[in-house]
């Protein structure tokens, strides 16, 4: 059973609303509380959130922002205040998150997985009044650097499984009690620093006002076609922004938005049958997963009409369709930026960016900003017609902000070319970060782990590419003389210092590195020699790395 081909959840659909969103939505009353309670207003019983045997409808939803902004306020929690979040996907993650939203607080969502210098620098540069914890996660407590200390207050979620040493006040989070009236928030107001991966530097706190989540929810429905009634159905994790926007897209077009605690290649049909999903979210290697998974009678078994396919390569596309009967959106975006590029349904042009969306602006240029011919790669710059579509910079860094956004364009990094057809290509990147299963890796930072070593005397990470069409994380590196150090030492020596996933999949030990006139390593002619017989696989070692 195919979306469109009768059921419950094709009698559910109506039409699109998003065009009038605009228009319903003024300037001022693009922010969360405001879209909250008017949806409430509208839809009231209808089921807004699903998680698991959770079920909110849209005026419990409001009651539940509001009891959580109160539970916030009598912590000592005021506007501008940073809370942060290190939660898996479950319901309180957006108890605490609406809460936020709802009184004018920020909140700081963290990757479960950073460790060490990734968890220590957001630490340090968000500056967290509260840290929320699932309490599994507490151990990473103990994997901050010296000089950073604990929030003041921390709530731990679930029942603890060990106690860090920690310098806040700890203890399990308050139940949720009575509400509290909606702050006058602004639009442009941060509601989320989302934290990316840094190039040159540490990672950077993107800040994501308020009003940049309502255009999020316009331009994704409109590139996904949702409608009215839609089950909207993910399993991303909430601490980035697709998951985190998907929330609004629901909210925003009357819809349901089912939230799964994680990916599961081999139950993923199961759950979006069991949900009646409609729309669905997948990125990269997700989609080869499902294809590698083994056919079944309930492949089409289904009601999901589209899903979301953003760094799903071409050659994927066509079978994925004629097995599944689901097609792939092509598109692009950015935490910066917003759903600013999308294909047709299903893509006309597998594997590329699709078209420009109205409301946004691009530009390709060289290293001087001038604007290059189609078919030319050059830098892509974007910026946005309505007023906070896009993120307002960085947190804490005036001069990263600055960089990235000069001359009133917001600069991606990355290398693009527009077609004469009006089509556009993701090339390459040309900031010094990886792409793996959905995480951007900051080159830079798990190369000052390796550093840290006593026997590296110099390093590089770098790319290359994975069988399910994405990239592996590679590390070359090169030992002090007369030091010994192999690549099981050389994996064990990141465990617990960095997130799992930025870990090396590929090391290789040189003696000596490529370097440039200027005696810099040349990372692009490591990228070019690719996996060479002097690579070592954990993969194919059978290595298994702690989590």
């Amino acid at each position: 059973m195919r979306a469109g081909d009768g059921g419950a959840a094709g009698q559910r659909r109506g039409g699109s609303i998003w065009p009038q969103a605009a228009e319903r939505f003024p300037p001022a009353d693009r922010i969360l509380s405001t879209i909250l309670t008017r949806q409430a207003g509208r839809y009231r019983d209808r089921t807004l959130f699903v998680f698991g045997e959770t079920r909110w409808s849209y005026a419990e939803t409001v009651s539940i922002a509001a009891a959580s902004a109160a539970r916030l306020m009598q912590a000592g929690i005021r506007a501008g205040d940073r809370v942060a979040l290190m939660c898996s996907n479950r319901p309180e993650f957006l108890e605490i998150y609406l809460g936020c939203a709802w009184m004018g607080a920020v909140t700081v969502p963290i990757n479960t997985a950073l460790r060490g210098i990734q968890l220590s620098h957001i630490l340090r540069n968000s500056t967290p009044k509260l840290l929320v914890i699932e309490s599994c996660f507490m151990p990473a407590i103990d994997t901050l650097e010296e000089d950073v200390s604990s929030p003041e207050i921390i709530w731990t979620i679930g029942q603890a499984t060990a106690t860090p040493v920690a310098s806040g006040s700890i203890s399990p989070l308050p139940t949720l009690g009575a509400g509290t009236p909606p702050a006058p928030v602004q639009p442009g107001d941060t509601v989320a620093i989302l934290y990316t991966s840094g190039t040159t530097g540490p990672s950077k706190g993107v800040c994501c006002p308020q009003a940049q989540m309502f255009w999020w929810s316009v331009y994704s429905a409109r590139a996904l076609d949702i409608r009215e009634g839609d089950v909207l159905f993910t399993t991303l994790p909430l601490f980035h922004t697709n998951a985190l926007n998907a929330f609004y897209q629901a909210l925003l077009n009357g819809c349901t938005y089912v939230l799964e605690q994680k990916f599961s290649a081999s139950g993923f049909w199961a759950a979006a049958r069991r949900h009646q999903a409609t729309v669905g979210y997948l990125l990269g290697a997700m989609a080869v997963m499902l294809l590698a998974q083994p056919p079944s009678a309930n492949d089409t078994a289904h009601f999901l009409r589209v899903a979301l396919g953003g760094g799903v390569a071409g050659q994927f596309h066509g079978p994925f369709l004629e097995r599944f009967g689901v097609p792939l959106l092509d598109g692009y975006g950015s935490t910066e930026t917003n759903f600013v590029f999308a294909s047709t349904i299903p893509s006309d042009r597998p594997g590329t960016m699709g078209y420009l969306v109205e409301g946004v602006e691009a530009c390709i240029v060289n290293s001087e900003d001038e604007p290059l011919a189609d078919g030319e790669a050059g830098e892509l710059l974007l910026r946005a017609r309505e007023p906070l579509a896009f993120a307002t910079g960085y947190f804490a860094m005036p001069d990263k902000t600055a960089e990235a956004w000069r001359n009133r364009w917001f600069h991606t990094g990355d290398r693009v070319a527009r077609d004469a057809d009006g089509h556009y290509r993701f090339v390459d990147r040309m900031k010094d970060s990886i792409r793996r299963r959905g995480e951007n890796v900051s080159s830079w930072e798990v190369e000052q782990v390796l550093l840290k070593h006593p026997a590296i005397a110099a390093c590089a990470i770098y790319p290359l590419p994975s069988e399910l069409g994405e990239e592996e994380v590679a590390a070359a590196v090169q030992l002090e003389p007369g030091q010994a150090l192999d690549p099981v030492g050389i994996i064990s020596h990141c465990e617990g210092k960095i997130a799992y996933f930025a870990i090396p999949r590929f090391v290789r030990i040189v003696t000596e590195m490529p370097l440039t006139e200027n005696g810099k390593i040349r990372k692009v002619a490591l990228r070019e020699a690719g996996k060479t017989p002097d690579t070592w696989d954990r993969d194919t070692a059978g290595y298994k790395l702690l989590r």
